[in-house]
């Protein structure tokens, strides 16, 4: 493993376990799903904003652990010995992707076209 992919390994390391103390202070697991224990009021004359937070709140979650999965498809691809490749063309992913984006699995040329993996 190059210097320079440790590093990547290491700084996404750390962005997951930040990210999975954003969840849990949102009162949501690593996988997303909200603990049953979340109170977000319960008088009717406040179910309008207890909806709008709850909505705000499962944006949140699951932005979070959308990024916590490209997170883990590029630490699995760390292990596999694939990282800096396109998981779509083959292709180089340039370095400075990389350093921008450190979970890029995808070139810019395949992310532009929308692909996904």
């Amino acid at each position: 493993m190059s210097s320079d992919t440790a590093k990547a390994e290491e700084l996404l390391r750390s962005e997951r376990e930040r990210l999975v103390r954003q969840l849990a202070e949102l009162g949501a697991a690593e996988d997303g799903e909200l603990r049953s224990d979340i109170d977000f009021g319960g008088s009717f004359a406040d179910a309008a904003a207890v909806t709008a937070e709850r909505t705000e709140v499962l944006g949140l979650v699951e932005t979070l652990r959308g990024q916590v999965e490209d997170i883990d498809k590029a630490l699995e691809r760390i292990e596999e010995g694939l990282y800096g490749t396109c998981a779509n063309c083959g292709k180089e992913i340039s370095p400075d992707r990389l350093a921008a984006l450190p979970a890029s699995i995808l070139c810019v040329e395949c992310k532009s076209k929308g692909v996904t993996v």
